[in-house]
């Protein structure tokens, strides 16, 4: 299966870590030129070096999703060096507040905005300067990094609502270009195996036991498991997969 996506460009928000890194590589191994559009210089250059030592091709870009004008700059960067964008992954996102201020009512309007500012501001910003890039160039793939928490509630208010935010959009883009030769799906994991999730871990070790309880499957999940994911939908493979929200959560929304 190595080469699905030869002679591809693709575009990863989020990839100096994580989900991201790990879908970046996977990009590269399966033949496409990766350019990672991130805050995190540092984090996005071992990024690189991973992706050099599979083989293929790898740049970074600064661009904050929450930044208009970066975010701008960061799809006409690409098109710069490569001429085109094939696949997109709008990855960037945080938990924002987790503790016991993240519940609607003691949410403060401040961590709410942080939240929807990048989870769902920023991939709504990605999206509409990819689509219209892909529309200039006659068509495709945009994956958006929804999460369970976007297909059922949790306890964290803002990073709820702002993945429900991104399953809709998801939804709306892919009813709007499906015909222009633009598919447009989410990928909605749950607890994934991520530095984030293990830092969280490392400072409330019984956390670790709730959040593989909460898989049927009786773990967390990698972030391979995802990429390998995104990979598939941004491959031909999917062709016929658009304005879909796909759990990749070891059963967790299956009850």
């Amino acid at each position: 299966m190595v080469g699905r996506l030869k002679g591809k460009v693709a575009l990863v928000t989020g990839g100096s870590s994580g989900i991201g890194r790990a879908s970046a590589v996977a990009f590269a191994r399966e033949g496409a030129s990766v350019v990672i559009g991130d805050v995190d210089e540092r984090g996005s250059q071992q990024t690189i070096l991973q992706i050099q030592e599979v083989g293929g091709i790898g740049q970074f870009v600064s661009a904050d999703v929450t930044d208009a004008a970066e975010v701008a700059a960061l799809i006409s960067r690409t098109v710069d060096l490569h001429g085109h964008i094939d696949c997109a992954f709008n990855n960037a996102g945080i938990t924002g507040d987790t503790g016991a201020g993240s519940s609607a009512a003691d949410c403060t309007i401040d961590n709410w905005d942080r939240v929807f500012g990048i989870n769902l501001r920023g991939v709504w910003l990605c999206m509409k300067h990819e689509i219209i890039q892909m529309l200039k160039q006659c068509g495709g793939v945009i994956v958006n990094m929804a999460s369970a928490a976007g297909l059922v509630g949790i306890g964290n208010a803002a990073y709820t609502a702002s993945k429900h935010g991104v399953v809709g959009l998801t939804k709306s883009a892919a009813l709007s270009y499906s015909k222009e030769g633009i598919r447009v799906n989410a990928v909605c994991p749950s607890y994934i195996s991520t530095p984030l999730i293990q830092s969280i871990v490392q400072t409330n070790p019984q956390f670790e036991e709730q959040m593989i309880n909460f898989h049927p499957i009786g773990r967390l999940g990698r972030p391979e498991e995802v990429a390998e994911t995104v990979v598939w939908l941004c491959s031909d493979a999917a062709s016929f997969v658009t304005g879909h929200a796909l759990a990749v959560d070891g059963a967790a929304t299956a009850r």
